[in-house]
């Protein structure tokens, strides 16, 4: 058995920072990657549906292509999306760098990507057959495309492990399935991603069988790729040059990893995480675990129940719409809240209001704030936390996370705390209506903090000081002034949450006094770029 490696870190990858690698590093990555001697180096998307620009991957034509990977020597690829792209706009293969064609289509998809892939292939491209969610396809429909590669006579035929959920029986099952019934000449790929950390050991195990055929292992450099990634292009080729006949440098390798991948990995991470896995289990696309572990609102438990609550013809695909519905239901629990709104406006009233935020400024700034307690006496509220350095009135939590992380400390000063419904209905606690105060924005749309000021408004109370509203950083790790409130969140999402609070701010302040005594990137529009 002959085993090939094809890297699609310029692809796949592409998803953790859309495709911005740098015009100029494009390039370079693929031509490190041909150095290293891998066989088929994936350079981007081909497509007219998707927005581009020449800092990245994504290319509206094969002559775009071509001009980026001039001094590349391995065989180049590029994927098509089903519906993305007309073979009719394609030339004929006249020798080009780029010579094969990945054709990636959903079930429903299945006679286009036939047609697409047959008209490639007569134009002499190498076309690789690749139905996503291989596992969705049952054995007599994935028969029938075998029985129709058979006839047209792709140059590979993919398992496609989408949604990281595939254990070894179930790569053998499927492999045997389609290696028994497919033509000999024609190559079984395999693609997986890591959300049940078993993309190396299936990939160890199809290098372990004893076939006559060609099997093509995708891997990205650092498993690069969205949600939980992919298997690791420097671990795959060196278990290669162990085990079996590979003969990759790994060093080229590693310098793409140290040089061009790990400063994206610093600002957008990916890697296995408890939500991946559990949408791994309940079989449903990782990006409904992105979306509902970026709102910062659940738990684990929480994200869980959401995700079992889709409904199965939707969990393949993802839809945005649909899971925010569901999310919104799971956090609604309509109440009556006039009685607790009714008691802020006496406890506030003809009072200065501080709320503090868990920004990493309520540490480095305590005697400012503390001076200002002192001074004026505020009604003190903490946001999602019980403060640590300063005496307080009263604390809200509209976060279901945050709140299952204190409960037992919460349990004790139940007099002092404001739920939101989605937390509790219970009658004998403060209570208010999550639904009434959320804002329309979904990038803030359940902030707790603005949440706290769209509640005080209500309450009659149209002066606020802001400590511990710092803004999201760079560095997560600064975010905060316990290290145990760390969320993990994609940086592109933390910056679309700031901008959002900043335009939020801007317009409260037209009917609010707001002043702030931490520095925080909210203040007057202040942006940290």
């Amino acid at each position: 058995m002959k085993i090939q490696i094809l890297d699609c870190t310029l692809r796949d990858g592409g998803y953790v920072n859309d495709w911005r690698f740098g015009k100029d590093l494009i390039p370079k990555i693929a031509e490190k990657l041909c150095e290293s001697q891998i066989e088929m180096v994936e350079c981007g998307f081909l497509s007219k549906t998707k927005v581009s620009c020449e800092n990245q991957s994504i290319f509206k034509t094969t002559e775009d292509a071509e001009r980026y990977f001039k001094n590349c020597s391995s065989n180049l690829a590029l994927m098509i999306n089903c519906r993305e792209y007309s073979a009719d706009d394609i030339p004929a293969y006249s020798g080009g760098k780029v010579s094969i064609f990945r054709i990636a289509f959903h079930k429903h998809q299945k006679q286009e990507a036939q047609e697409l892939c047959a008209s490639l292939n007569a134009k002499g491209y190498r076309v690789y057959f690749q139905p996503m969610v291989t596992m969705g396809y049952t054995d007599s429909e994935l028969l029938a495309l075998i029985e129709w590669a058979n006839l047209y006579r792709p140059e590979a035929f993919y398992i496609v492990d989408s949604f990281g959920t595939m254990r070894k029986n179930d790569v053998l099952r499927m492999f045997y399935l389609i290696d028994n019934n497919l033509n000999s000449n024609i190559k079984i790929g395999f693609h997986s991603h890591n959300n049940l950390q078993l993309s190396f050991s299936n990939a160890q195990e199809l290098i372990s069988l004893n076939s006559k055929r060609t099997i093509i292992i995708d891997s990205s450099v650092f498993g690069m790729g969205r949600g939980a990634g992919n298997l690791c292009t420097e671990l795959i080729t060196r278990y290669l040059n162990e085990n079996a006949e590979g003969k990759y440098d790994l060093l080229p390798i590693l310098e793409v990893m140290d040089e061009y991948i790990m400063p994206i990995y610093t600002q957008h991470p990916w890697g296995y995480s408890a939500p991946y896995y559990i949408a791994a289990i309940n079989n449903c696309h990782p990006n409904y675990a992105t979306y509902l572990m970026n709102l910062q609102t659940l738990c684990i438990r929480d994200i869980n129940s959401i995700m079992r609550s889709i409904p199965t013809e939707e969990m393949k695909l993802y839809n945005q719409d649909t899971v925010h519905t569901i999310y919104m239901d799971y956090q609604q629990k309509r109440i009556d809240d006039s009685a607790v709104i009714r008691d802020l406006r006496i406890l506030c009233k003809e009072k200065k209001v501080l709320l503090l935020a868990p920004g990493h400024s309520l540490s480095t700034y305590k005697k400012e704030i503390s001076e200002f307690i002192d001074k004026y006496s505020p009604i003190v509220i903490g946001i999602n936390h019980i403060p640590q350095y300063f005496p307080y009135d009263k604390v809200f939590i509209s976060n279901l996370k945050r709140f299952r992380s204190i409960d037992e400390a919460v349990s004790m000063i139940k007099d002092k705390v404001i739920f939101t419904s989605n937390i509790t209905d219970d009658n004998t606690l403060n209570v208010v209506n999550y639904a009434s105060y959320i804002n329309e924005d979904n990038s803030i749309l359940d902030n707790a903090g603005l949440m706290l000021v769209n509640v005080l408004k209500k309450a009659g109370v149209y002066s606020l000081t802001l400590a511990g509203y710092d803004g999201f950083s760079y560095s997560g790790t600064k975010n905060y002034y316990d290290e145990k409130l760390i969320n993990n969140v994609q940086f592109e999402k933390q910056q679309i949450t700031n901008q959002a609070i900043i335009k939020y701010f801007l317009r409260a302040r037209k009917s609010l006094n707001i002043e702030f005594i931490t520095p925080s990137i909210y203040d007057e529009g202040e942006s940290d770029e």
